[in-house]
């Protein structure tokens, strides 16, 4: 018989949330799954570590199905560290991560726990996809989407990913069928355009609130933001190495050594 893959389970929202429990029942049909989620919500923390406070983690029991959930008090980030390092007793076989609340399309990728998680564990180099449903209400319906995050999953697991690549999937907010399928696609060149909402605390000391509107300039038809828009799943092949290789040809004619 042929052995379950090892399925590292974690996300941005909680580990109580809908979205992580919803991902825990799809990878239980597929492998052995371990949790290690956080104990609050992280979302927007991007690939933040928890280096100036002490760090918990608890073993608990919210599905009896599930070999071990543990909760942690700090970030996605923080999870995955810990999950690798003191939890886990062999490195697992994929990590997935979400399903978020929300969209991480576009430049929300840089700002996301959910897929920071996923790339901290491609840095372990664990194959990783961070999965994200355009919906942010905390009801979200996501059994219209179960069966494409196995497929998705099922089809990293047997054909592996490039090194130092993790996926970014989306999924627009559709009923099952209404959604037309899924494309590979290229990050869409958008932005928050973003201002703060003043206002005054009873002790007279300005608070603020961040606001803003997303604004997606990109008319090509090959981005996850067209794809959302037209009915399609968008996959993202994320890499972790930032580097700009394409201005170092530049950067090198400067005169930096005379």
């Amino acid at each position: 018989m042929k052995k379950r893959p090892l399925i590292l389970v974690t996300n941005d929202d909680g580990i109580a949330a809908p979205g992580i429990r919803a991902l825990i029942e799809v990878m239980k049909e597929i492998g052995d799954v371990i949790v290690v989620a956080p104990d609050n919500r992280q979302s927007g923390k991007g690939h933040a570590v928890t280096i100036d406070a002490t760090l918990f983690y608890n073993r608990i029991n919210i599905d009896d199905q599930v070999t071990e959930e543990y909760s942690c008090s700090g970030t996605p980030v923080d999870c995955i560290k810990l999950a690798v390092n003191e939890i886990l007793k062999k490195k697992p076989d994929i990590c997935v991560s979400g399903i978020n609340h929300g969209s991480n399309s576009s430049v929300n990728v840089i700002y996301s726990g959910t897929m920071s998680a996923a790339v901290e564990a491609g840095i372990e180099g664990i194959p990783a996809i961070g999965f994200s449903l355009c919906d942010y209400s905390w009801d979200a319906d996501f059994e219209t989407i179960k069966e494409h995050v196995k497929t998705i999953t099922v089809n990293t697991l047997k054909n592996g990913l490039p090194e130092g690549v993790v996926l970014n999937v989306n999924f627009p907010k559709l009923k099952k069928e209404e959604i037309k399928g899924i494309k590979i696609c290229r990050q869409a060149n958008a932005r928050w355009v973003e201002e703060f909402d003043k206002r005054t605390n009873p002790q007279g000391r300005e608070y603020f609130w961040l606001t803003g509107k997303f604004i997606n300039s990109d008319k090509g038809e090959d981005t996850d933001e067209w794809a959302l828009a037209n009915g399609y799943i968008s996959i993202v092949p994320v890499q972790f190495d930032l580097t700009a290789h394409h201005a170092i040809q530049t950067l090198n004619t400067w005169e930096l050594n005379d």
